[in-house]
């Protein structure tokens, strides 16, 4: 159970996934300001190298419902990102990235990102979330690079 954690901005918990500790947690700021909670949260859980963190977050270069594993990089334009390299001080952190698709003409990316998805959108997020849980326990497990290439092969 996810519980609000003093001094972080966010609500979070920890589970045991195959005998190694796991935090979870949500950021309760903007997204914009999501960096807040993701050093607030490192220095909690005693998270001293990017590497051992994992931002799980939508992305728009990717086709609604598909999953991939991402080691570092750069940012592509995604505020919530720039926020938590802004404030870890490096880009290295692992991303977990779940395709929304691109927003349908003349759209902007603000208000695609906002809108409720349609039901067939929201059938192949929900799908999308599952994979993405067991991305993240395959990086806890076995490592990032078979996260990589388990995900994003399929």
């Amino acid at each position: 159970m996810l519980r609000p954690e003093r001094r972080t901005n966010a609500v979070a918990g920890e589970a045991m996934v195959g005998g190694r500790r796991l935090a979870v947690a949500v950021p309760l700021t903007f997204m914009n300001e999501s960096g807040l909670a993701a050093s607030a949260l490192a220095r909690r859980f005693s998270v001293d190298d990017p590497v051992r963190l994992v931002v799980v977050h939508d992305e728009l270069d990717l086709p609604v419902g598909a999953v991939r594993v991402k080691r570092g990089g750069g940012i592509a334009g995604h505020n919530g990102l720039r926020s938590v390299k802004d404030h870890l001080h490096s880009p290295d952190f692992l991303r977990v990235r779940i395709g929304i698709g691109r927003p349908p003409g003349q759209m902007s990316g603000a208000d695609y990102v906002l809108r409720r998805p349609s039901r067939a959108d929201a059938e192949a997020l929900a799908v999308a979330c599952e994979l993405a849980a067991d991305a993240v326990e395959l990086v806890l497990g076995e490592g990032p690079d078979a996260a990589m290439n388990a995900v994003n092969g399929a």
